[in-house]
């Protein structure tokens, strides 16, 4: 098993990179983490990260406290390198923007020696490993494979509690060969609990992919639902909730769109990497894609029949989901800026995880946003939410000037 004296350098120190550095470190790895952003890499000398996530500022801290976590804004010379960026969709198409990816594999290039270990985190469109990492690394002249070790090692956390599924999920190990999954498992198995399964790379990307657009079909299939239930005028949280007492049923919730840097994003790729065949993906996402615009359009119609000069339209969440403070991608900031453009209104937001919006938008506590609304609007469950008398709330501000988006009445 790999000695834990190996240094290892982690790049990009984000939801997923620090995390993974930290959770190494103070398994015994030497670590280097590193983020061209200064902003990042000085609050983390000070020991403050600035990603809001349970348990993760005490990780931080012990990690640098131990001196095997420090902190660079330039690649590192190591045993492994893991490459932990952000993979978004390109500004004017649905394809992945492996921007981040490239630069940070060119970096590793001049420090690259034979024994070496690569490993990819982020997530990417099937061929990606062999067909844009290898080239890249291939510039050193080592032979790979062969000298250097290469692997897709998909993560499969959950923002809000990524700490503890980094070591209790299983984990999958995608190698270009044999000795490369092996070598990845080897670090792996330092801090995961769960099982560890060995595949090929291109595997390994599908799997991640699959495992993202099996929830996002699942919530469109959700979203479809509540058209149809409102149509028909029914509850649709009474229907989800009746639905799923069938042992084989596992319908999702609705809301106001999908968010966050993985579900609403990955299924793009497997469009991109068969666009003929991934129909069903590609009207799922369309179909989620569309929601914010749907909201948008329920919640002007319920404007048009407050009779007031300024109406005052309260938005409750800013974040993609509940209880992180995590914006990417986040459909009801798409929803929140629409409306923050009609001179027309005033808008108010309630986001207890709002940290990152100061300035961007009108924040004010829950209990001052509920006094002044005419018109609420639910975007997001956090827990703050779900101590409202909700039916209550309904019931005082009078019909139709509650929009429940995400059931904390139903």
């Amino acid at each position: 098993m790999t000695a834990p004296s190996q240094k290892i350098c982690v790049i990009g120190l984000g939801y997923i990179g620090l995390p993974t550095a930290s959770v190494l470190a103070t398994n015994g790895f030497k670590v280097c983490g590193v983020d061209k952003r200064r902003e990042i890499t000085e609050a983390l000398k000070s020991g403050r990260p600035l990603i809001d996530e349970p348990g993760l500022g005490t990780v931080v801290q012990a990690a640098l406290k131990s001196g095997n976590l420090t902190v660079s804004r330039a690649t590192e010379p190591a045993d492994v390198f893991i490459l932990c960026l952000p993979t978004p969709l390109e500004k004017n198409s649905k394809k992945a923007d492996l921007s981040s990816v490239e630069e940070a594999a060119k970096s590793i290039v001049p420090c690259l020696k034979k024994g070496n270990l690569v490993i990819l985190e982020s997530t990417v469109a099937p061929g990606t490993t062999k067909g844009i990492l290898l080239p890249i690394l291939r510039a050193s002249k080592l032979p790979i494979p062969g000298d250097v070790m290469v692997a897709h090692c998909p993560e499969r956390v959950l923002p809000g509690n990524i700490l503890q599924e980094l070591v209790a999920n299983d984990r999958l190990i995608g190698g270009i060969d044999e000795k490369s999954a092996l070598a990845a498992r080897n670090i792996y198995a330092r801090f995961v609990r769960g099982d560890i399964y060995l595949t090929d790379c291109t595997t390994a990307e599908v799997v991640k992919l699959t495992e993202n657009t099996y929830r996002d079909v699942n919530i469109a299939f959700a979203n479809e639902m509540e058209t149809i239930c409102r149509r028909v005028g029914v509850n649709i949280w009474d229907v989800i909730r009746l639905a799923n007492k069938h042992p084989r049923v596992n319908i999702l919730r609705p809301g106001p769109g999908v968010g966050g840097h993985c579900i609403a994003v990955d299924p793009w790729f497997l469009v991109q990497a068969a666009p003929e065949e991934a129909r069903m993906i590609k009207l799922a996402r369309e179909i989620n894609d569309r929601k914010p615009q749907r909201v948008i359009g329920d919640i002007e119609s319920a404007l048009a029949k407050i009779k007031k000069p300024k109406p005052v339209l309260l938005c409750l969440g800013a974040t993609y989901k509940a209880n992180v403070d995590d914006i990417r991608e986040s459909p009801s900031i798409k929803i929140i800026e629409h409306f923050m453009k009609n001179r027309d209104l005033e808008i108010l937001v309630v986001e207890p995880h709002g940290r990152h919006l100061n300035g961007r938008m009108p924040l004010v506590n829950l209990e001052t946003g509920l006094k002044k609304a005419d018109l609420i609007a639910v975007l997001v469950d956090h827990k703050e939410f779900q101590t409202v008398d909700w039916a209550a709330m309904a019931k005082h501000k009078g019909t139709g000037r509650l929009l429940d988006f995400k059931g904390l009445g139903g």
